[in-house]
């Protein structure tokens, strides 16, 4: 018996499969990131880690989930004045990527390689600064780590656990840089003002036909792979209550709901024949947000709205969110989900040159301009492997990452 248990205990010789969380709050929301490491040597991987972390995995079981809170600036570098940086707008390469005429814009993050000259950076230096400055003929950056300023709880659960012998070949992680790659872009500069992303027509696509013409087609299928739909399922699953009445908004095939939730649903979509295909439904309607971002339902229709990667396509997001707050009862949840893939001509411009961690910036900053939410929150989940028989295996091990952001009708 006390092999078995050892067996099942975390030593310095085991390969674990491990989930890390950083929590995190700014002065918008309440933040989670959740990443997963299908395998991890301990003897080469745990001592990147803080001690506390390794004290959580050393001697555990499987199961075993433990945290534990770091003040601002112990566990990424601590903010510092020697990392602003003031620098010649000549110093910004407009041209830096090929085809696309880039313009500095306050609160956006850059590539650091996009400052000529910039101390410290290399040729394709793809760390980010963020801009917080423009006089004149300067511009001001901040190369700080953008959750440096943000007091940060970090937790591990351990999975599967599994003797060393059993890998061949592998790679070291550095677990911290993994999950802090990213984290902390979500967010407002100086956590109260505005991000300039209303610049340089943000809503324009490349293809501006009518979207009728597109979606005239069906289109039978997952937008993402199993693996990353389950964590789009969790979620809701989580955060819905039994027997709810729900808007699934720009609704498909599928409404990722959880049976057990017994919910009562409405799609609201682009395309008659994927609406019908989607047994969820109690009541389909065809209806374009961008030609009418007025939904034909009164208000206070309904207790929860969801949004599954699809809000990358609208062209008038601001009065859509003040509609879904107009149809939604008080107390009601309104959460919109989206990740890395999406349809190239009809994803608004702006969407296509964000980084993946400002997009929640970006659709948070369409719950606030509402005026009609409270208790924001975000999530990001990345790491989980993806389905072998997944036609995008080739291209990445791993699942579509998952982003959401969501909010409390007030």
């Amino acid at each position: 018996m006390n092999d078995i248990t050892e067996a099942k205990q975390v030593s310095a010789h085991s390969i674990i499969e491990a989930a890390f969380e950083l929590h995190w709050e700014s002065a918008l929301a309440r933040h989670t990131e959740r990443y997963h490491f299908p395998k991890l040597n301990v003897w080469r991987d745990l001592d990147l880690l803080p001690q506390e972390i390794q004290t959580q995995v050393l001697g555990r079981p499987q199961g075993h989930s433990g945290r534990h809170s770091f003040g601002a600036g112990s566990l990424v570098p601590a903010w510092s004045e020697d990392n602003l940086a003031r620098v010649k707008q000549s110093q910004f390469d407009r041209n830096w990527r090929p085809h696309r005429q880039i313009e500095p814009r306050l609160g956006r993050f850059y590539p650091r390689s996009i400052v000529r000259g910039l101390d410290g950076t290399f040729r394709g230096d793809l760390r980010p600064a963020r801009l917080v400055e423009i006089d004149g003929d300067y511009l001001g950056f901040d190369l700080n780590h953008p959750l440096s300023p943000y007091p940060v709880e970090l937790a591990v659960e351990i999975g599967d656990i599994h003797p060393a012998g059993d890998e061949h070949g592998g790679r070291c992680n550095d677990i911290l840089q993994e999950i802090a790659n990213g984290p902390g872009m979500q967010v407002r500069r100086r956590g109260e003002e505005p991000t300039d992303f209303l610049a340089d027509d943000p809503f324009k696509r490349v293809d501006g036909s009518d979207d009728a013409y597109f979606y005239a087609m069906a289109r039978m299928t997952n937008h993402l792979d199993r693996v990353a739909l389950g964590q789009v399922q969790a979620l809701y699953g989580r955060l819905l209550e039994p027997e709810t009445v729900v808007l699934d908004l720009m609704s498909s095939i599928n409404s990722h709901l959880p049976a057990s939730l017994q919910t009562r649903v409405t799609g609201l979509g682009m395309n008659r024949e994927e609406l019908e295909a989607n047994p969820a439904l109690d009541q389909r309607l065809v209806h374009d947000l961008n030609q009418s971002p007025k939904m034909p339902f009164p208000e206070a229709s309904f207790d929860a709205v969801v949004w599954t990667v699809s809000v990358e396509y609208l062209t008038q997001p601001f009065a859509v969110f003040r509609d879904v707050a107009r149809v939604l009862r008080p107390g009601g949840q309104f959460i919109v989900s989206f990740s890395n893939r999406w349809f190239p001509p009809k994803a608004i411009d702006l969407w296509h040159n964000l980084h993946e961690f400002e997009r929640p910036a970006l659709v948070l900053e369409y719950f606030m301009d509402s005026g009609e939410f409270e208790a924001l929150e975000t999530l990001s989940v990345r790491g989980l492997s993806r389905p072998e028989d997944d036609a995008h295996i080739g291209a990445s091990i791993y699942s579509d990452p998952l982003h959401a952001v969501w909010g409390r009708r007030r």
